[in-house]
């Protein structure tokens, strides 16, 4: 299924249920690309403080329950996986006959969301943690009640923290979570082991974390802008008998650094199917 020509943002209206960390990163990012506040409908009985003066510093009232809001064009469900199941049936109302809901819980199936609001178009997205900067990516699944005009409009709110990409079979959305869903944390761990060896090394506490710091953002950004994969950019920074390749010898000695991902990526995906 291809994507129509998404419509501007100003033409979409949104009940955002949940404005939390995620939720909040994507409304911030509605506004900044153009979305009027009057499109943009919000529904959490206890929103953090600092969102809570956000909102209405931009005009935007926050519910503490359906009752008084009427169905939008997109319902984005944006709270806990672990309290999904007992909101679902509160915001039944607000799924409309031409409504497509998405949520951005992890381990929550299509059917697991759909059902209990009655059965509506619905689509489940995948997003990480980049999202809070606008540097996530996300990884959406329709079921096959969503219209191309659905899909393009879920695509360009999605867009708000970052790249999408769409698959259609919803199995590999447990893969998805495995690599791109938990791989933040991945990738903060390895500055920490950098920054830790670094002290061991000899270097003082803030500059190893700084350097660690600064070398896992800057190699990422590279990646991000340069079009050579990832084994040409290291090749490139590796030179025959030099410190890297004493380093990478360790690393990538018997693929031990290959089989550790691997292991790691089976048991998130492991544990993704189990939850789903």
């Amino acid at each position: 299924m291809s994507a129509a020509e998404p419509v501007n943002l100003k033409d979409i209206t949104v009940t955002l249920v949940g404005a939390g960390n995620m939720g909040g990163a994507m409304l911030r990012g509605w506004l900044s690309g153009g979305m009027p506040a009057s499109n943009i409908n919000v529904l959490d009985p206890s929103p953090h403080p600092d969102m809570k003066s956000y909102l209405d510093r931009v005009g935007i009232a926050v519910r503490d329950n359906a009752e008084t809001l009427l169905a939008s064009g997109v319902l984005i469900l944006a709270v806990k996986p672990q309290i999904m199941d007992a909101v679902l049936p509160t915001v039944k109302s607000l799924a409309g006959e031409n409504t497509v809901a998405v949520s951005v819980a992890a381990g929550k199936t299509l059917s697991s969301i759909s059902e209990p609001l009655g059965n509506p178009a619905t689509v489940r997205a995948m997003p990480n943690t980049p999202a809070l900067v606008q540097r996530g990516i996300t990884v959406a699944c329709p079921n096959d009640k969503v219209s191309q005009t659905q899909r393009a409009n879920v695509d360009l709110l999605l867009k708000s923290t970052g790249s999408v990409e769409w698959v259609e079979d919803e199995a590999l959305i447990d893969a998805v979570t495995a690599v791109s869903g938990s791989g933040p944390a991945y990738i903060f761990h390895l500055a920490e082991c950098m920054a830790e060896a670094g002290k061991v090394a000899g270097l003082p506490d803030a500059l190893a974390l700084k350097l660690a710091r600064e070398t896992v953002s800057g190699a990422g950004e590279l990646l991000r802008q340069s079009d050579d994969d990832p084994a040409t950019l290291r090749q490139n920074v590796t030179s025959p008998g030099g410190t890297t390749a004493a380093a990478l010898d360790v690393l990538m000695g018997d693929g031990a650094m290959k089989k550790l991902f691997e292991k790691a990526i089976l048991a998130a995906k492991k544990r993704s199917e189990e939850l789903s």
